[in-house]
């Protein structure tokens, strides 16, 4: 038996939903398409959605460790060099440096709350 779907979304917990808003904002230059103050935010994304939410304080316990966090938040840009000076000049600069892979160049970044961004770019792009 296969359930059926309609849609799919990429969400964040984080209980400093203002800031992580403020942050996505800013990194993307877009406001989100919904919000709902203090506790979900989405914005539309090229090919996703991207949802932040802060869970109900009986469930903050399962998301305050995000240390060594297997899924990364995996943006394809075409310069790298200018989307690692626009996280700097968020502050956030990438700690880092960029690596050469088949695939193309990457560097790994973090937004306020440790979860890991990936900004790639392509061979040829």
């Amino acid at each position: 038996m296969v359930f059926q779907y309609t849609d799919a979304l990429v969400t964040i917990a984080t209980i400093n939903l203002d800031n992580l808003v403020s942050f996505y904002t800013n990194l993307l230059g877009q406001k989100p398409t919904a919000l709902l103050p203090n506790i979900y935010a989405e914005f539309q994304l090229s090919g996703l959605r991207l949802g932040i939410f802060q869970p109900k304080n009986t469930h903050q316990n399962e998301f305050e460790t995000t240390a060594k966090s297997k899924i990364s938040l995996c943006l394809e840009v075409s310069n790298l060099e200018i989307a690692i000076a626009h996280l700097t000049n968020l502050g956030y600069p990438p700690p880092g440096e960029i690596s050469v892979a088949s695939h193309g160049r990457e560097i790994y970044a973090y937004d306020p709350d440790g979860n890991r961004l990936i900004l790639h770019e392509g061979i040829g792009d």
